[in-house]
């Protein structure tokens, strides 16, 4: 098609006679044309847009008007959803284009027909409400086209009923599924083979290219173009999927589907059921060993553990016997040797991980860590590399075609650097383009004073004394993000008790008390509520307008440094003779910090205070360079200076003409 990029965003172009409020922006012009010339040449492209840049729509018509096959991949599910919805159909329509697109997610989003009658037939469920659940997904399953569960509201996500009615990697039947004619994951896939652009997520991108599990080892080879946005997870998911886990729930589920294989098949054969118990019963013994929650333990410290390698022992004998029971009964059928299957499989997992001498992938020069994740109920053992650039640049050098990264955070300062070097990008164009919002006159950046070292036993007190001024000046409307889930705690307990000593009416939320897309609605509903929360609250929420008006963020956003893959890396770079700290700890905490303080300004009319409370910001060399990596917002010291900006906001939103918010301070 040979249409000009500035014709397709220009003021009476195609996109605004399409999209209602359009405005031209120069930022979102020149991004698709560096875009645009990327697919052209066929090259990698780096570009970080701020918040209002529309990079959405800078790459979506550079990509259409380009044609050929295109994926597009995203951090979230609710992007991809967006994207496949709303503003590809915009695009699409707007410049004419006759590109068929297709959403394609992981197998665990679609109805499986063959455990959805299974779990009918069999009607084992936690609960009544769980089998009522089972009963609206049957009905859901009869008249869906596309069998995604997003489409079901009246079933929670969280809901036990969606486990037995999905399928897994470890039990999808494939070919030999008798339901095979009505799958829903085949027909996604089969969908996204034949169409122009398929919109996937980074989880399942690497779980499909690495893999080959969910059909896009196909499509890829086909692909022009490929374009990560959110691309500033991608180092952290990549290092998922080119590093191995093995946890007890999984180990736990093929427990429960051979004894439910085999009262199938073989009920007449006794050890087996007994092989799985005994499996079981191990798999409890292993958690039980190690008595940390929610932790993330080095390997050395696992194995010091009384208990850990015995148990671990254990459970590797368990997975052995059962595999030697399924393999005298595995011909009796299908979902037995489907079991058969996945226990090997999970066999020679643990054997690799248990092996002394030697991690995997060394042939291939990549280095590895082993570490142990626990939980409330499980447990997870697991293998990262510690640096995926070189695995993540042969993706890279295959058949031709454009690599876009896109995401509001992806440079600290000007320097892309640290997220090239963490893929093994050699050579990208980079392109930065910073926010057209008003962060002078629509917003405040506060670090108070005096602040006591973020280490000390106190601090967390510290925070809430900031913070607590500026949140009753705000008429509540705040987020707390903290970096831990003690200070979330801890901030929370506090600032109860405030409300309640002050009788401030603010509706106090907690991450945790509800799933997230129910908790952020309570919140824009509610209209002058606080929320406090951790790491999952930082990125890809969008609350605009007036609800949230002030973020407060503890503390700075560096990782534990005890955390195992964190000090293995650090280690490996200080073997290099390089600095760790500069090179790595710091990059990472700018540009979580960036997603931080994204919360705050979503839209042009959006005004409010980004309070950070770590003096370190300020105190500390290494804090200019996060200070200067966020918005230009005008920057204070005093609390006086937030109660002034929130009653100028507060007087500009009563009275009949917005007053200049300049004004405050």
């Amino acid at each position: 098609m040979n249409r000009s990029i500035a014709a397709v965003f220009a003021s009476d172009g195609p996109l605004a006679r399409a999209v209602p409020g359009y405005r031209q922006r120069a930022e979102q012009v020149d991004m698709a044309e560096r875009i645009a010339t990327a697919i052209r040449g066929n090259q990698v492209f780096v570009a970080e847009a701020g918040t209002g840049t529309g990079k959405t729509f800078a790459y979506l018509a550079p990509a259409l008007i380009a044609g050929g096959k295109v994926i597009i991949s995203t951090g979230t599910k609710t992007l991809q959803d967006q994207l496949f919805q709303r503003d590809l159909p915009t695009v699409r329509d707007a410049l004419g284009v006759p590109a068929s697109i297709a959403l394609l997610k992981g197998r665990a989003n679609y109805v499986c027909p063959y455990h959805l009658e299974r779990a009918v037939h069999e009607g084992r469920f936690a609960s009544r409400e769980e089998a009522g659940h089972i009963r609206t997904i049957a009905r859901f399953a009869k008249t869906t086209r596309s069998g995604d569960k997003a489409e079901l509201a009246g079933v929670p996500e969280n809901s036990g009923a969606w486990y037995q009615a999905t399928s897994t990697r470890d039990n999808c039947l494939g070919q030999e599924c008798p339901n095979n004619k009505e799958c829903f994951v085949l027909a996604a896939r089969q969908k996204a083979l034949v169409a122009d652009v398929v919109v996937v997520n980074h989880y399942l991108f690497f779980a499909d290219v690495m893999l080959r599990d969910e059909g896009l080892g196909e499509l890829l080879p086909a692909c022009n173009t490929v374009i990560f946005d959110e691309a500033h997870q991608l180092p952290e998911v990549a290092g998922l999927f080119f590093g191995e886990t093995l946890g007890t729930a999984q180990i736990m589920e093929l427990a429960r589907d051979s004894r439910t294989e085999g009262l199938t098949d073989a009920k007449d054969y006794v050890p087996l059921q007994d092989a799985t118990r005994s499996l079981e019963k191990s798999l409890r013994d292993l958690r039980l060993a190690v008595p940390q929650d929610n932790a993330r333990l080095a390997l050395s410290q696992a194995n010091g553990m009384d208990g850990f390698v015995p148990a671990l022992t254990t459970v590797g004998s368990a997975l052995a016997e059962l595999s030697r029971h399924l393999e005298t009964q595995a011909a009796r059928g299908e979902g037995l040797e489907n079991c058969l299957r996945r226990t090997q499989e999970l066999m020679l997992r643990l054997k690799r991980w248990r092996a002394e001498s030697a991690n995997a992938g060394e042939a291939e020069g990549t280095a590895y860590v082993r570490w142990v994740e626990v939980f409330n109920q499980s447990l997870a053992i697991n293998m990262t590399p510690l640096h995926v650039g070189d695995i993540f640049r042969r993706q890279l050098e295959g058949h031709p075609r454009a690599w876009i990264f896109t995401s509001a955070t992806l440079a600290v300062g000007k320097d892309f650097g640290h997220f090239c070097g963490e893929l093994g990008i050699d050579g990208a164009g980079t392109g930065l383009w910073g926010s057209p919002f008003d962060y002078q006159n629509n917003a405040l950046l506060c670090c108070p004073q005096p602040m006591p070292d973020p280490n000390s036993p106190g601090y967390s007190d510290a925070v809430v004394d900031a913070a607590w001024p500026a949140i009753c000046a705000a008429g509540g409307r705040t987020f707390v993000l903290c970096t831990s889930n003690r200070a979330m705690r801890r901030i929370h307990e506090l600032l109860r008790e405030r409300i309640d000593a002050n009788h401030a009416g603010f509706p106090l939320l907690l991450q945790g008390e509800g799933a997230k897309t129910e908790l952020l609605e309570r919140f824009r509903s509610l209209g002058n509520a606080v929320l406090v929360a951790t790491q999952s609250f930082w990125e890809g929420v969008d609350v605009r307008g007036e609800a949230l008006s002030l973020v407060v963020i503890d503390k700075l956003p560096f990782a534990p440094p005890d955390d195992p893959v964190l000090a293995a890396r650090i280690e490996h770079l200080k073997k290099q003779g390089r600095n760790a700290f500069f090179e790595y700890q710091l990059p990472r905490a700018v540009i979580s910090m960036k997603q931080g303080a994204g919360r705050l300004i979503r839209a042009e009319s959006d005004r409010g205070v980004l309070m950070i409370c770590d003096p370190r910001l300020i105190g500390k060399p290494y804090g200019r360079r996060i200070w200067q990596s966020l918005p230009p917002m005008r920057r204070t010291r005093e609390l006086g200076e937030v109660e002034a900006f929130f009653r100028v906001v507060t007087a500009a939103a009563t009275a009949p003409e917005s007053l200049p918010l300049a004004a405050a301070g």
